[in-house]
C-alpha cells in the first residue's frame, strides 16, 4: 500500500499543470490516458519489491522545518548500493524490504502536506512489529517554528517559488527580525494554527506551534532511533553512523568525512533578543509545551 504526501516542493505545481494537460483533451483521448495509467500502475504493482539479505524497510521522518533533507542527502551519497532503493515519498509494505523511503508525517493530527495519521499507523504498526525501523529528525521546536512560518507565507504568497530554507528570503538576520516584528500577528496566526492564515490553500492547515511540539514528542517516542539536528553540528560523523547501524550498510566509514547541516542552531535565541514581541510569545507558552520540549532535551529560554 503506498503513502503519498506531497512531499516534493514542486509537486502541486506540477499536478495543476498534469490537469490542466488532461482537461485540454479529447473525451476519447482522455479515456486513453486513463487505461494507460491503470495498466501502468497495475504493472507497478505485480513488481517484486526488493529485499537483499536482512534488509528492513527504512523510514525516515521529520516534521517539516526538522531537517529531513540534510539527512536525505547523507544516506544518498553516503550508503552505497542502498542508496538506489532510497525514494523521496512514503510507502507501506506488508512484510521487511531493503527499501529506504523518506517524508512528512504525524501521529496524532491532520496536517496540510504531511502523511495523515491514518496512514502514518501502518508504519508504526510495522516497525513495532520488527520488519521496519523509523529514523525520526527532529531539531529545537522554535527553530522550526521560524522556518515553518517563512516557508508557508512564502509558499502562500508566491506558489511558484519553493524555498529549502530562510536564508533563500532573507539576507541577514536584522531583514527576518523586521518582517517578524511587521507581520507578528501574522505570525502568531500561523502559530496558533488558524484556519484563515491557510484560507488560500486547497488542503487542511498546518500544524499549531502545540500541536507540532506533541507530534514531535509521539514520533521520539515510536521512532527506532531519533536523532536531533544540532547533534549533526557538532559531529556529523558521529551521528550519522548511528543512523548507518540501524540501516545495517557493511561499509567502511573510516575515512568518511561529513558536512554539518547549514542551518544554525538555536537561532531563535538572537530572535528572541531583537524581537520583544517574540520574546513575549516564548515566555506565554502553555506549561505541558514548554514540558514537552523540555523532555526532548531543550531548554525553552535557551538552547540545549
Amino acid at each position: 500500500m503506498e503513502i503519498r504526501a506531497n512531499t516534493s516542493w514542486n509537486g502541486q505545481l506540477r499536478t495543476a499543470g498534469r490537469l490542466i494537460r488532461f482537461a485540454r483533451k479529447t473525451p476519447r483521448q482522455q479515456l486513453q490516458i486513463v487505461r494507460a495509467r491503470v495498466r501502468y500502475r497495475l504493472l507497478a504493482r505485480i513488481q517484486k519489491v526488493p529485499h537483499v539479505g536482512n534488509d528492513r524497510t527504512t523510514y525516515v521522518i521529520g516534521l517539516f522545518g526538522s531537517g529531513r533533507s540534510y539527512i536525505n542527502e547523507l544516506l544518498v551519497q553516503n550508503i552505497g548500493e542502498r542508496a538506489k532503493y532510497f525514494r523521496d515519498r512514503l510507502c507501506f509494505h506488508h512484510g521487511p524490504t531493503s527499501m529506504i523511503y523518506s517524508g512528512h508525517a504525524t501521529v496524532k493530527y491532520v496536517s496540510g502536506l504531511q502523511v495523515m495519521p491514518v496512514q502514518t499507523s501502518h508504519i508504526l504498526a510495522a516497525v513495532k512489529a520488527g520488519f521496519a525501523d523509523l529514523i525520526f529528525i527532529y531539531r529545537h521546536p522554535l527553530d522550526s517554528l521560524l522556518t515553518n512560518w517563512v516557508w508557508w507565507r512564502t509558499y502562500i504568497r508566491e506558489p511558484a517559488r519553493m524555498i529549502q530554507g530562510i536564508s533563500e528570503v532573507y539576507k541577514d538576520r536584522d531583514e527576518l527580525c523586521s518582517d517578524l516584528e511587521q507581520d507578528f500577528l501574522e505570525f502568531e496566526s500561523f502559530a496558533k494554527g488558524d484556519p484563515d492564515f491557510f484560507a488560500a490553500l486547497p488542503y487542511p492547515r498546518f500544524l499549531s506551534f502545540p500541536e507540532f511540539v506533541e507530534e514531535t514528542e509521539l514520533l521520539i517516542r515510536a521512532a527506532t532511533i531519533a536523532v536531533r539536528l544540532e547533534d549533526f553540528v557538532i559531529d556529523p560523523f558521529h551521528e550519522f553512523l548511528r543512523i548507518a547501524r540501524i540501516i545495517s550498510v557493511d561499509r567502511d566509514f573510516s575515512r568518511l568525512q561529513l558536512a554539518p547541516p547549514r542551518a544554525r542552531p538555536y537561532g531563535y535565541l538572537a530572535i528572541r533578543d531583537k524581537v520583544p514581541q517574540f520574546c513575549r510569545f516564548i515566555k506565554g507558552l502553555d506549561m505541558e509545551t514548554r514540558h514537552r520540549i523540555e523532555r526532548m532535551g531543550y531548554q525553552v529560554d535557551r538552547g540545549s
